[in-house]
């Protein structure tokens, strides 16, 4: 079981940032995230789109941002389980927690802090009969380690930035790759596209345009899937892996089930440190609500702050803790 003194449900840029604020009062930080990567939408959604509201920079990257924040708080050594969702919340008699992923992770922390952005990313899923049957046995929604699919057949659907740039990936690792996408044109990067189009060319991946997978079948694990084109042709065809890649959509997911005041989708906090009405649980970010609230990520980045001064006093009852100025002590001083 991991130990921890604080968990962070969320590895987005206020999630990563609260690591900063907590390592300077010596709190360890562990952080969880459905996405395979840290970053959130920023990385996901538009790593290459310019913002322009973070204080010091008249314009950054969304994806430098993360690469800036994961440079800042690395002193801190924080640690990591990427993709797998936050299910369970179970609080203990001590007052810490056990939390627990959809992969059956377990973490025991002192505090819990939220910071989920706009929500759990889920993925979009297609309507197929034997979908969920096949989930974790052949379908998967994210690519968390591409040796998985070493010497493997695997069929991606999808037209967009993932699915192109996992098709080309995999063209070099598994035995079979093959793209599946609804329409006649790609919705990625162009250079993309043409990498796939020239894979194509070359035998190392097939391409179908027009189509859509109709059916899955298999016994205790994805074996063979129907594609069916826009014209009436079906195919049949084996297959190890079906990755269908289209897009995330956000939900409050478990959470909800939390025990959490839930407001519009979102968690009631108080704004004295961003607490929530369990003890020991605070929401920083986008994911929680109050009068006035901004989804700005440089108010996420004031919630962090105040959250981290407040969790030192959950945490260490007994104990002040004192504001120090990084531009006096430094990092290392702290």
């Amino acid at each position: 079981m991991i130990q921890t003194d604080i968990c962070i449900v969320g590895a987005g840029p206020v999630g990563l940032f609260a690591v900063f604020e907590a390592g300077l009062l010596k709190m360890k930080c562990h952080l969880v995230d459905y996405l395979p990567q840290t970053g959130g939408q920023l990385t996901e959604i538009y790593p290459k789109k310019p913002i322009y509201d973070i204080p010091g920079y008249p314009s950054v990257l969304a994806g430098d941002l993360i690469t800036n924040l994961e440079e800042q708080i690395a002193p801190f050594e924080p640690t990591y389980t990427l993709g797998e969702r936050m299910e369970k919340l179970e609080k203990q008699a001590d007052g810490s927690f056990i939390l627990t992923t959809s992969e059956g992770t377990e973490i025991h922390s002192k505090v819990v802090v939220i910071a989920g952005g706009l929500g759990c990313f889920e993925p979009r899923k297609p309507v197929l009969d034997r979908l969920d049957e096949f989930e974790r046995k052949g379908v998967d929604y994210i690519v968390k380690d591409p040796e998985k699919y070493r010497d493997k057949k695997v069929i991606i659907a999808g037209g967009g930035d993932s699915a192109l740039d996992w098709t080309v990936f995999l063209a070099d690792v598994a035995s079979e790759v093959s793209l599946i996408h609804r329409r006649e044109e790609f919705r990625g990067a162009p250079d993309t596209a043409q990498k796939v189009m020239q894979l194509a060319e070359e035998g190392k991946v097939k391409i179908y345009l027009n189509s859509q997978v109709s059916e899955l079948s298999g016994d205790e694990h994805l074996s063979g899937l129907e594609i069916k084109q826009k014209d009436g042709t079906i195919h049949q065809v084996d297959v190890d892996y079906f990755i269908p890649l289209f897009g995330l959509s956000p939900k409050l997911g478990p959470i909800a089930e939390w025990g959490l005041n839930i407001s519009k989708r979102a968690v009631e906090v108080d704004t004295r440190d961003y607490s929530t009405n369990v003890p020991g649980v605070y929401a920083i970010g986008d994911i929680n609500t109050y009068p006035g609230k901004l989804k700005l990520i440089l108010c996420g980045f004031h919630e962090a702050a105040l959250m981290a001064h407040s969790a030192f006093s959950y945490i260490y009852p007994d104990k002040k803790s004192t504001l120090k100025y990084t531009t006096v002590t430094g990092i290392s001083g702290m």
